[in-house]
């Protein structure tokens, strides 16, 4: 019946296209008038469009006229003229949607057409990629577009400088990763002043790849840490007590869920081993936790696939792509129990001085699209968490590769075999061949079968990108095989060499159906681009992981009635929609633990927002006298409760509990005395403290110049928010980290996150008013300078980075010995300053 009215109405996709092309019309109709007009003429548009939505008009109005131009400016300093489907492609990115365009259509150049459009307001465009490389490949190659039609382009990339940052956000049209834009707004809300920040307000990005970046890689946040100050000897001891249990008796495994518990057995076992008689009691709290991340990195980090050890580090591999995610760690201890593990130098856990997800970062847009190969699967989940469309585009010309049925094995080794034989038999033949796998180990195992069988080859791991896109661009050639992880080399076009086409066009074979139907629709997708001939086959087995935990059991049962032998395959659709089910079942439950995560995030992410924008109100606003003085009030108030309450008579208020209470915040010592106090009414008591608090600030400023008081009262006020968010940070993590427990109590885990986050949260916020009136009131001025590259720009990597040390700029008289360090660590005093 769903057919029947799908062919009678058409679905949603179809009717959205049908709509557009209205626009790819008026495009086309003004093509014979742009093409007469001069090169000056043409740049000489872009003024005028500026200048006709300063008067008014809306980009949706000029968009035909501008995506025109454009065309044309393309066709004459890049050589290449944009397809009707590409204007298709590049309606649906300015709609704020996401345009699916199979690999080889051109999304680079699709995204001229709503960059364009949308930098003429002047507010600036961000074009995301997904990693360095292909920022400056696209910025440089579409860049003479921009260029030639007036626009200015930025690029940030790994290890800019302050200046060029700044500049590069400036900029009409700003390329860069994903990485580093998130990492430059949260170094924005980290410094001391206005001047240092580099990005602008968020206005309109495009998403290149973007089921990679706001799906695969938006799993882990962004963190910028600083040096922690726990010892981690305890990792080592651990690493030696974890191996000597065993499997299934002393912890289980659950391999779909990616975890492992100890059992009652292991539990004993181990509070033997560390002479502890019981692991679980609160003082034992941190070893608890460290066994469990041991437990961890023993029994679900596997070397050579989870990590690789290169250079006496452990460096993570990425399960999307089989990159190497140089800089980034695992946290939560996790990173430290695998180098415990390996045996190698542990790095000390950091302490998180700020982070963001890519959901949260990327919905702070006020627009936002993106452009993929594959995007469809996930449709759900870009609209339920991004409020994206997902709109797939026709191709240019007809798809003619061929996909044939999936080929399943009993055992990985006769998989391989077969894989092998038909990697030979083709290449003797001179047909190019692509293989896919998904893990390094992999990789490096089927090379080795093709050197005994004499098949020269070339293996890439995804270690360097520039590498990586050379290589893959040559797979097309006659006789090339070419062995990567399945999205190596994304974003880069195989060129297919002189006769491959008579030979069948480049050959795909998948080693291993991915848990996502997105990776495996990429990894065919390198092949048959832009009517290009081509085919596809994935070889599978009974032992892989997604057939071995998700597959159906019947074809098992099926292979063992046959009595098939170990190298007899099964080849039939069934198969294949066997594996689609296993797939989604797969895929529905990750995005409902991404979805878990990220509604424990959106507490964190509220907080976040408040907490910033009170800090760009420091950092904007000229005075914040009258601020300090309503936080002064809040105290007194305070204190007159605590010990002046209304409902107590007079004669048994504590005037000594106050004065001191006083003298701890804003009163000079020994200026509130006891006798005159005790004459004054309540109303007159309050009024009194008030003036002193007056008084003393007045004091103050006269002693430092109003100037310089302006100065400190900015950097006071900074100095505490930061300090206090960074210890909120970490009691957040904390409660999240057990607030699972609530369950077994009937209670809902994450309302009672929620309540206890919001109770913090008023917490911390008292605690920081607190601490800027007794800072502000304390503090003296030292020798300063403002460097611009004050909060340096610190290497950004994907997971975790380290922050550039900060500049001392106060110096308090009397420091508690729990109160933050002065000199602006983020430490406690007493172990920091205070150990000198």
């Amino acid at each position: 019946m769903f057919t029947f009215l799908k062919k009678l109405v058409g679905d949603d996709n179809e009717r959205e296209i049908k709509r557009i092309m209205k626009y790819v019309e008026q495009i086309n109709a003004l093509e014979p008038d742009i093409q007469k007009m001069s090169d000056a003429s043409l740049v000489g548009k872009t003024g005028e469009f500026k200048s006709r939505l300063e008067q008014g008009q809306t980009l949706e109005e000029i968009m035909p006229e501008t995506f025109a131009v454009v065309r044309e400016a393309s066709r004459r300093v890049l050589g290449m003229r944009h397809f009707d489907v590409q204007l298709l492609g590049g309606i649906t990115l300015h709609a704020g949607n996401i345009a699916e365009m199979r690999t080889g259509e051109g999304k680079t150049l699709v995204a001229t057409l709503p960059v364009y459009l949308n930098a003429l307001t002047g507010k600036g465009v961000h074009v995301v990629t997904v990693n360095d490389y292909l920022a400056h490949r696209d910025s440089e190659w579409m860049g003479k577009l921009y260029r030639f039609l007036g626009l200015s382009i930025g690029l940030i990339v790994h290890g800019l400088d302050f200046a060029e940052r700044k500049a590069a956000y400036g900029a009409d049209i700003t390329y860069g990763t994903n990485n580093e834009f998130g990492f430059d707004y949260l170094r924005d809300n980290m410094v001391v002043y206005p001047e240092q920040m580099v990005q602008r307000p968020l206005n309109y990005a495009i998403v290149d790849e973007v089921d990679s970046i706001l799906v695969d890689e938006a799993r882990t946040p962004l963190i910028i840490s600083g040096p922690g100050e726990k010892s981690t000897d305890l990792y080592y001891v651990l690493a030696k007590v974890v191996p000597r249990l065993v499997a299934e008796e002393d912890y289980t495994i659950d391999e779909k869920a990616n975890t492992v518990a100890p059992t009652e057995s292991g539990i004993a076992k181990a509070e033997k081993m560390l002479n502890v008689k019981n692991l679980y009691e609160s003082e034992n709290i941190e070893m608890s936790h460290h066994f469990n991340q041991a437990l961890r990195a023993h029994a679900l980090m596997h070397r050579d696939k989870d990590y690789v050890v290169k250079d006496g580090e452990v460096i993570i591999v990425d399960e999307f792509t089989g990159r190497l995610m140089f800089g980034r760690r695992y946290s939560d201890g996790l990173h430290q129990a695998i180098e415990a593990k390996e045996g190698v130098k542990i790095e000390r856990e950091s302490q998180t001085l700020a982070s963001i997800t890519f959901q949260n970062y990327f919905r702070m847009y006020k627009k936002l699209a993106g452009m993929t190969g594959t995007a469809k699967t996930e449709e759900q989940e870009f609209r339920k968490i991004y409020g994206l469309d997902v709109i797939v585009m026709p191709t240019n010309k007809p798809v003619i590769r061929e996909d044939y049925p999936d080929v399943i094995y009993k055992t990985k080794r006769a998989k391989y075999r077969a894989a092998v034989n038909e990697i030979a038999e083709r290449h003797a033949q001179g047909q190019p061949m692509l293989v896919g796998t998904t893990s390094i180990a992999q990789s490096e195992d089927l090379s080795a079968l093709l050197k005994k069988r004499g098949v020269p080859h070339n293996v890439l791991n995804a270690k360097y990108h520039e590498l990586e896109a050379q290589i893959i661009a040559q797979a097309g050639q006659k006789g090339a095989v070419t062995i990567a992880t399945n999205m190596a080399g994304r974003g880069t076009d195989i060129v297919l060499g002189e006769d491959v086409a008579e030979l069948g066009g480049l050959h795909i074979i998948g080693t291993e159906r991915h848990e996502s139907r997105r990776i495996d629709n990429q990894l065919r997708g390198r092949c048959g681009r832009q009517g290009d001939r081509g085919s596809s086959r994935f070889y599978l087995s009974l032992e892989d992981d997604l057939m071995r935990l998700f597959g159906s059991d019947n074809i098992a049962t099926v292979m063992d009635k046959l009595g098939m032998e170990e190298d007899e395959p099964i080849e039939h659709k069934l198969v294949s929609r066997s594996i689609e089910q296993a797939q989604k079942k797969v895929e529905a439950r990750n995005f409902d633990i991404r979805k878990h995560v990220l509604e424990y995030d959106d507490v964190m992410n509220q907080q976040r927002e408040v907490i910033y924008e009170q800090r760009r109100k420091i950092l904007m606003d000229e005075n914040m006298r009258e601020n300090i003085f309503n936080m002064a009030e809040k105290l007194t108030d305070q204190g007159m409760e605590l010990y002046a309450n209304e409902k107590v008579y007079p004669e048994e208020w504590d005037y000594d509990g106050l004065i001191e209470y006083c003298e701890g915040f804003f009163a000079p010592e020994k200026v509130l005395k006891k006798d005159e106090l005790a004459k004054l009414s309540r109303t007159e008591l309050r009024e009194e403290l008030s003036k002193v608090a007056v008084e003393a600030y007045d004091a103050r400023e006269a002693l430092f110049g109003a100037e310089s008081m302006r100065e400190l009262e900015k950097v006071v006020m900074l100095k505490v928010v930061d300090s206090k968010w960074m210890d909120h940070l970490d009691a957040m993590d904390m409660l999240r980290e057990g607030i699972g427990l609530r369950a077994y109590g009937q209670k809902n885990p994450l309302i009672e996150y929620k309540i206890e986050a919001y109770d913090m949260f008023q917490q911390m916020i008292e605690h920081i008013q607190e601490d800027i009136v007794k800072y502000i009131y304390r503090v003296n001025l030292v020798t300063q300078t403002r460097p611009e590259d004050h909060l340096q720009q610190a290497q950004a990597t994907h997971g975790e980075e380290d922050a550039a040390p900060r500049q001392p700029i106060v110096n308090k008289e009397q420091v508690g010995r729990n109160d933050p360090c002065p000199c602006g660590s983020g430490k406690k005093y007493k172990k920091c300053c205070g150990l000198k």
